[in-house]
């Protein structure tokens, strides 16, 4: 198994959710970044989803879009984020890195050598919010051939008949975007998830992230109890930008601390 599928494996054996932690690649610079990054597994991150900076980050709402353009600002590049991936294994072997991002940035890398260099660097999966099953069967062979898994979306408005479809072939985990929003908008009621939760369970073996919308330990708990993964993202970020590094992993803790205590 690569890295992922270990961590998933070993949380599912555990029977506990883990935290997903996610923050912009280069935000608020290339080394605070990279002192972040490698702090977030001591601070109980599972996963670690690192964001590609874009200039249009269309799903994304205004704290991740600010951190996307303070990025971008100091110079990371989509080549700097794999560099600083490859920085980060230096001293960790072990944790998962996802990707999380755009297609623009990749098809100007370079689809076929982007796929190359980030598993040379040592990313394990990427989710491509604007990349559809029908288009994503070049990407998918690709990123297979290095070991990447491509990560799929689920939404609570995504019909059955388009769920089976976006299901067949996922491959690493299914990452269910809880609302029907920009990322960091309010959270539906718990029952609302539950459901939610289970129609995609019920269609696919692979594990499941949920995020867009968790900001609270309470609302990390109570995710917790119905996915593998809870995804936070806009609430560390907004961390970040407030109290520096030591503010965010001091908030990775807690989130932590709550997905662990969840069943």
């Amino acid at each position: 198994m690569n890295r992922l599928e270990r961590t998933l494996a070993s949380l599912r054996s555990a029977g506990r959710a883990g935290l997903a932690a996610y923050f912009t690649a280069g935000d608020p610079c290339y080394d605070d970044c990279l002192a972040l990054l490698k702090g977030l597994p001591a601070a109980g991150a599972d996963v670690i989803e690192l964001g590609m900076p874009f200039s249009d980050p269309i799903a994304d709402g205004p704290v991740l879009q600010r951190a996307n353009a303070r990025a971008l600002k100091a110079g990371q590049t989509l080549r700097r984020t794999l560099e600083l991936v490859a920085a980060f294994r230096e001293d960790d072997a072990h944790t998962p890195v996802v990707l999380m991002g755009y297609m623009n940035p990749l098809m100007r890398y370079e689809a076929a050598s982007f796929m190359a260099d980030a598993a040379w660097a040592g990313v394990d999966g990427l989710i491509l919010v604007d990349l559809s099953p029908e288009h994503a069967a070049g990407i998918e062979r690709l990123a297979r051939r290095h070991g990447i898994a491509v990560i799929r979306m689920t939404a609570p408005t995504t019909p059955d008949e388009r769920l089976e479809r976006v299901l067949a072939g996922a491959s690493g985990f299914i990452y269910h975007v809880m609302l029907a929003g920009t990322t960091g908008a309010a959270l539906p009621a718990d029952a609302t998830i539950a459901d939610a939760l289970a129609r995609v369970r019920a269609r696919t073996p692979l594990p499941i992230a949920a995020g867009f919308g968790v900001r609270t330990a309470e609302q990390a708990r109570a995710v917790g109890r119905h996915a593998d993964l809870v995804a936070v993202g806009t609430r560390l970020v907004e961390t970040l930008a407030a109290g520096g590094v030591g503010a965010a992993l001091a908030e990775v803790r807690t989130l932590a601390g709550a997905a662990r205590t969840a069943r």
